[in-house]
């Protein structure tokens, strides 16, 4: 294995996070300054007001799910939740269909002005795009983050829309990790950031 095939990989990675989309609900584009700007103001009003942020995805987007819930509650003092844990979706799927796996956990736990991040590598997981309809009915803001190609539904459903035009899992997943990480160190006020012990 050659340096330049490393290099090489670290800088598409970089390039994709870079160059990640930002849009509103109606596709009108975002600035990535704009995009943060109404993130971050969201998760303030969110956690002055005691909502809560509800993040959902599938495979690694649930893993990103899951890190990110915990760094939003324990770093950032946002209530937060990953609507991954195994018995809901054991449950839900069984009596549900799997397509349903989030939507019922909005229906049942979300209220209105919480917040939902919704993570699909492609955008078109038909469980993700429910959860968003569910969200939307509960009058929950959304942010969503995909990848793959542009036109994908998911991209198209949130407040705020983050797109990152890879065809590859890691790196979308890498990119999609890197970009909520970046929301919650800046909402904590990166650089200057006090971590709790």
């Amino acid at each position: 294995m050659s340096a330049n095939l490393i290099t090489d990989y670290f800088e598409k990675l970089a390039a994709c996070i870079a160059s990640a989309t930002y849009s509103d609900v109606t596709g009108q584009s975002m600035t990535a300054e704009g995009a943060f700007k109404h993130v971050l103001d969201r998760l303030r009003d969110t956690a002055a007001s005691n909502r809560k942020v509800l993040f959902c995805g599938n495979g690694g987007s649930a893993g990103i799910c899951s890190h990110m819930a915990t760094d939003f509650f324990k770093n950032g003092g946002i209530k937060a939740l990953a609507l991954n844990d195994s018995s809901a979706l054991t449950c839900l799927s069984n009596d549900y269909g799997y397509e349903f796996v989030f939507s019922k956990q909005i229906e049942m736990i979300a209220d209105a002005e919480d917040v939902l991040v919704a993570i699909s590598s492609s955008g078109r997981s038909e469980n993700i795009l429910k959860a968003v309809t569910a969200a939307r009915a509960k009058k929950c803001h959304v942010v969503t983050l995909s990848g793959f190609k542009e036109d994908n539904p998911l991209r198209q459903s949130g407040d705020v829309n983050i797109h990152v035009s890879a065809l590859d899992y890691g790196f979308v997943e890498s990119a999609h990790l890197a970009l909520i990480t970046a929301i919650i160190d800046l909402y904590m006020g990166w650089p200057n950031i006090k971590y709790p012990t």
